[in-house]
């Protein structure tokens, strides 16, 4: 029955389904400690010593019930869940972890598993439908067919409890959307599309008010029932969702206060506290309470801890059958696969390529879903687009029909080092857009969803491209035909993918929006300070040349200088206009004839009114822009793109490994 607006999820039992694969998650003396801190001298002296934030924690999760581990702040319950789902390295991890008895680390954990963290990335101008569906078609191999995997994302929607908000957008502060509730199981939804065997969970529940929180449990108690186990973090639950919890873990400073069923916290608190519990207190939170005042004492939690040791050693002394019959982990999987659980490419888990996909099918999709979300946020692309076109409706009535004289070969230098210089600040813009996808591509690697070198961003280039050279080109008077005109073209779409690339590069080791603006714009400036525009490359100080040849802004420039002036019939100054910008361009025109042949008379050559002292190849010399062709800049420029793009892989994998150490 639906009540106030939300679908409730059944969660009894299925008479008709046939047993579920057993599956036991076991963990047992699992401890992690860190460093405390620094030591004096700003981290130059030994750390302080260590913090223990797991201590001896061992216990049992089983498929068809959902494992809570519960506890205060600070009691270990996130680093827990990290030290199943593998995101701490086991060379710092002590104890063990199995799955049918057998060890589970590395790729087999990875490719049965999915972790969901507090965060919903998701794209906002997607839809509920559609964020499911790119997320199978990245999950999901090449064996299963596209109906196939449209069944899985229908199936997954009605699970979820979804079909409502299927196709409205995902949405954000800009865009009504779907509900906290919905966003959150959407955001679980594209971490078990792959249908996991064991599905981690922290706080899945933080946020979200007692409706939406009861009901994404109940959707989770639904996914443990299909075959999954399932282990979630959750702070303090209430009395109507710990009756639906199978088992429950207590934590405090990093140890088991509580071990068992939700329906024995009453009797264990009250045997430890000595006075029964009222009937009508939640007893999760009058276990959090109690742990709570001990933890003030000088003890802490201590007795509690060592209570619930005896407990068990009692249990263990009068229990004689309690394992529970289990097949080994290879043929768990296989049978699993056989009844329709997706957590293979082919055969089994155990035996799967690391990624669903081939490289080419990744990009595809990644390119597709990126297209799909950005064409959506017309604001975000109108505001990139406005910009480069008011840049250019600028430039082109300021250098409006440049003339072929000493001042429009200076007027033309100028539009292109301020065009192409330009064409980079206004992709800076970008930059909120690439830390909202960074925070994206390590949700979704975290568990091999697809290759680092996979990650593209599909910055709309093309149109901005057309944008701004139509803009500029034919207003300006550059260099007819349609050879220079598609170079031209090209150095622009070299430009905005270098930069873009530049900019991707910025959000990875700057993941501030803030800073990240400040590092861009000020290494653009000094990028075009040495270009060879504002100074010569012939007149750079050597101990600065290093970085001219670093700037991304000299390699466009230098193309665009070589396409305008690289005809080499063409004159841009005759006669007498070889004196302008000299004290004689003001003498009149009989002067400067006299001067014209007393030149002539001297250098022994008949120079006359009509004669070219200018052409482009003279050009290109003063400004000191021949040391590479313009083939060589557009290309450099172009591979400048795919440099920083690397850069940005290399710097997320080498810095966020999603595990601690």
């Amino acid at each position: 029955m639906a009540t106030s607006g939300h679908v409730v999820v059944d969660v009894g039992p299925d008479e008709q389904a046939p047993a579920p694969v057993p599956y036991v998650l076991s963990f047992t003396d699992l401890c992690y400690s860190v460093n405390k801190g620094r030591g004096g001298l700003m981290g130059c002296l030994p750390s302080t010593g260590k913090k223990t934030l797991l201590d001896g924690i061992s216990c049992e999760a089983r498929e068809g019930e959902i494992l809570a581990v519960m506890g205060a702040s600070g009691s270990g319950k996130s680093t827990l869940v990290d030290a199943l789902a593998g995101r701490i390295t086991q060379a710092s991890l002590g104890g063990h972890v199995t799955l049918n008895g057998e060890p589970l680390h590395g790729r087999r954990l990875s490719a049965i598993s999915a972790y969901v963290t507090q965060d919903d990335l998701l794209y906002p101008m997607l839809t509920v439908r559609e964020t499911l569906l790119f997320a199978a078609e990245m999950r999901l191999s090449r064996a299963h067919s596209s109906a196939k995997k449209r069944e899985r994302v229908e199936a997954l929607i009605d699970q979820l409890g979804l079909s409502r908000a299927a196709d409205t957008v995902i949405g954000d502060h800009d865009h009504r959307g779907v509900s906290g509730g919905e966003r959150r199981r959407v955001s679980i939804g594209t971490d078990i599309i792959h249908d996991p065997i064991l599905l981690f969970l922290d706080e899945p529940t933080s946020g979200l008010d007692s409706s939406s929180a009861l009901m994404l449990v109940q959707v989770l108690c639904n996914i443990a029932r299909s075959g999954s186990v399932v282990v979630m973090t959750i702070h303090q639950p209430s009395a109507r969702i710990l009756g639906i919890l199978g088992s429950v873990l207590l934590l405090s400073r990093g140890r088991t206060v509580y071990s068992g069923p939700p329906a024995g916290l009453k009797p264990y608190f009250s045997a430890f506290v000595g006075t029964p519990i009222p009937e009508d207190e939640n007893p999760a939170e009058f276990a959090l309470d109690t742990i709570r005042e001990l933890e003030r004492q000088p003890d802490g939690a201590a007795p509690l801890a060592d209570f619930s040791d005896r407990c068990h050693r009692l249990l263990d002394g009068i229990t004689t059958d309690k394992q529970v019959r289990t097949m080994p982990l290879e043929l768990a999987v296989a049978e699993s696969v056989s009844r329709g659980k997706l957590v293979a490419s082919s055969g089994t888990a155990m035996s799967a390529a690391a990624f669903a996909n081939p490289l080419p099918l990744e990009v595809w999709v990644l390119a597709k879903r990126a297209f799909t979300n950005t064409r959506r946020m017309r604001k975000v692309f109108g505001v990139r687009l406005g910009a480069v076109m008011v840049t250019g409706f600028l430039l082109a009535t300021i250098f409006w029909r440049l003339d072929d004289t000493p001042k429009g070969v200076q007027e033309r230098l100028g539009f292109f080092a301020i065009g192409i210089s330009s064409i980079f600040f206004v992709c800076a813009d970008a930059l909120p857009v690439f830390v909202q996808e960074r925070h994206i591509y390590l949700r979704e690697t975290a568990h091999n969803a697809y290759r680092t070198a996979s990650f593209v961003s599909f910055p709309p280039l093309v149109v901005l491209t057309l944008a701004f050279v139509v803009t500029t080109y034919f207003a300006v008077g550059l260099a007819g035909g349609g050879e220079p005109f598609i170079f031209f073209a090209l150095v622009v779409l070299a430009s905005l993918w270098a930069s873009s690339g530049f900019a991707t590069f910025v959000s990875a080791v700057v993941p501030h929006v803030t800073v990240g603006y400040t590092v861009a714009v000020a290494n653009l400036a000094y990028f075009l300070l040495l270009s060879g525009f504002i100074i010569n490359r012939d007149r750079i100080p050597s101990y600065w040349i290093w970085f001219h040849y670093m700037s991304l802004i000299k390699y466009p420039y230098q193309a665009a200088l070589q396409n305008e002036f690289g005809d080499a019939s063409r004159c841009f100054a005759r006669g007498a206009e070889m004196f302008d910008g000299t004290p004689i361009a003001g003498m009149a025109e009989a002067t400067k004839m006299a001067v014209l042949d007393a030149i002539s008379t001297a250098g022994g050559t008949n120079m006359t009114a009509s004669t070219c002292v200018l052409t482009g190849a003279d050009v290109l010399a003063k400004s000191a822009v021949t040391d590479l062709g313009k083939w060589s800049c557009l290309l450099v420029t172009a591979m400048f793109g795919f440099l920083f793009r690397a850069l940005f892989y290399v710097v997320l994998r080498a810095g966020s490994k999603n595990k601690r150490k």
